[in-house]
This record gives C-alpha cells, sequence and structure tokens, in this order.
C-alpha cells in the first residue's frame, strides 16, 4: 500500500494547513476531444480567468490577500530566490490581462479550478514514485532534477518539499516540479495536491476537490482511486492499494 504522509515537523510549522489530495488513473492525458467538449473547456477556462478577479483586489499582486498568504507561508522556511507559489504565477497573468490560455486538456481543467478557488494544484506521474510519499522538511542536497533544467538542483536544509525515496519531487512546496515523476501523454496514474495555507477557506477547498474529480473525470476519463483532505488530525491518505 502507497501512502501520502505529511511528515510531523511540516505540521510544526504549518498546523492549520490542509492538502486536498486525489489520486486517480486510466487517465486519458493524450485524449482528442470532440469539438463540443472542447469548446466546454476553453468555456471553463476563460471563465476561470475572469472569476480569479475576485481575488485581486489590488494592482499590486503582493498586497492581494490569497497571495500575502502564500508569500507569508514561504517566509517560514528556506526558499531559493524568487520561488513563489504555483498559483502566484497564474494570478499575475490575469492582472496583467495575459489570461491563462489553453494548453491540454488535463492542465486546462487543473488551471481552471486553481484560478476559480484560488488554490495551487500540482500533478505527478504516480507510477514514478518509489515507495511513499512524504511532504516534510529537506536535510538539504537531495536529489532533484527539475523539468526544464540541464543540470540538478538539490533543495537547501529546512527547505519544505515533496519527495519520495529516490528523492525531491517537488521543490519549495509547489513552486517547481521535477522531472522524474513529470506527467507525460502515456502518465495513467496521478497523485494532485491541491493546497490551502488559509483556515477560513477550507470549505472551499473541500469544494474544489470534488470539481475537479468531477472534471477529470468528464473529460479525460480519470477513475478516482482515493480523494480526502489531509491535515493535522489526518496525516496520511492511501494513494493506491497495491
Amino acid at each position: 500500500m502507497k501512502k501520502f504522509i505529511a511528515d510531523d515537523a511540516f505540521w510544526k510549522i504549518f498546523p492549520e494547513a490542509a492538502i486536498a489530495v486525489l489520486t486517480v488513473k486510466n487517465v486519458q492525458e493524450a485524449a482528442v476531444l470532440d469539438e463540443a467538449k472542447t469548446q466546454e473547456i476553453k468555456t471553463l477556462l476563460e471563465d476561470a480567468n475572469e472569476g480569479a478577479r475576485r481575488f485581486l483586489t489590488s494592482e499590486t499582486i503582493s498586497e492581494n490577500e490569497v497571495v500575502k498568504a502564500w508569500r507569508d507561508a514561504y517566509s517560514k522556511f528556506p526558499t531559493k530566490k524568487g520561488a513563489r507559489c504555483s498559483l502566484e504565477a497564474l494570478l499575475k497573468r490575469v492582472l496583467k490581462g495575459n489570461p491563462v490560455g489553453s494548453i491540454a486538456p488535463t492542465v486546462d481543467i487543473t488551471n481552471a479550478i486553481s484560478l476559480k478557488h484560488a488554490f495551487p494544484i500540482g500533478a505527478e506521474n504516480m507510477d514514478a514514485f518509489r515507495g511513499d510519499l512524504h511532504l516534510g522538511i529537506m536535510q538539504g542536497g537531495e536529489d532533484f532534477w527539475p523539468i526544464g533544467s540541464d543540470k540538478p538542483e538539490p533543495p537547501l536544509s529546512g527547505e519544505i518539499a515533496y519527495y519520495d525515496d529516490e528523492g525531491v519531487i517537488c521543490r519549495c512546496w509547489n513552486w517547481r516540479d521535477g522531472k522524474r515523476t513529470e506527467v507525460n501523454d502515456d502518465t495513467t496514474k496521478e497523485f494532485i495536491a491541491m493546497e490551502c495555507v488559509e483556515p477560513g477557506r477550507v470549505e472551499e477547498l473541500k469544494v474544489a476537490l470534488e470539481e475537479l474529480a468531477e472534471l477529470l473525470s468528464k473529460y479525460v476519463g480519470a477513475e478516482v482511486i482515493n480523494k480526502q483532505i489531509v491535515n493535522r488530525d489526518n496525516r496520511e491518505a492511501v494513494l493506491e492499494e497495491e
């Protein structure tokens, strides 16, 4: 049985965090959708770009509440200079009048949910995991080869990261994914995490999780293996039964 475990050390820093975990199988990453479904996803993403403006009450990105919450979170552990929560990059595009565009069905769906509800979302190829998946504090120097890089970029000592028995999977919590577990057209089994650092928004996190599971099932054939909220009172989630 493979598990996702948020380590005790993580909860000492973020006792009120909540992580929505979704594991799915039989995902059709290379799905070619008919014209009607393609248009539905396009509209979904367009509406999400527009809807995200409710979180952008200031023209200065750092002054918006959801961005401030994540910048505050990132100030609590060592990060690479310039590292930001993945959500901030999406919201910055909306703020600058450069909406997040279409890439592929699964990416469009996750981006739409991320924008609509203002939570960062990351997806990984679950078949590439080695042992259990953890979220915790790094010793520093663990193996990590980021997507799009020609050299390894190991984490800092004290950095928060997702990791397994072989090394780091995503650095600076949800900032940058690694090549080893990257989702591609051949990926069929995925681990998806959506994170919340604002205690008052956990109910919206639950709504977003349900919407994400429903949309992935409807458009790319995803079958839910597990779906749950991980918090300090429930620190583990089963990824799959072996």
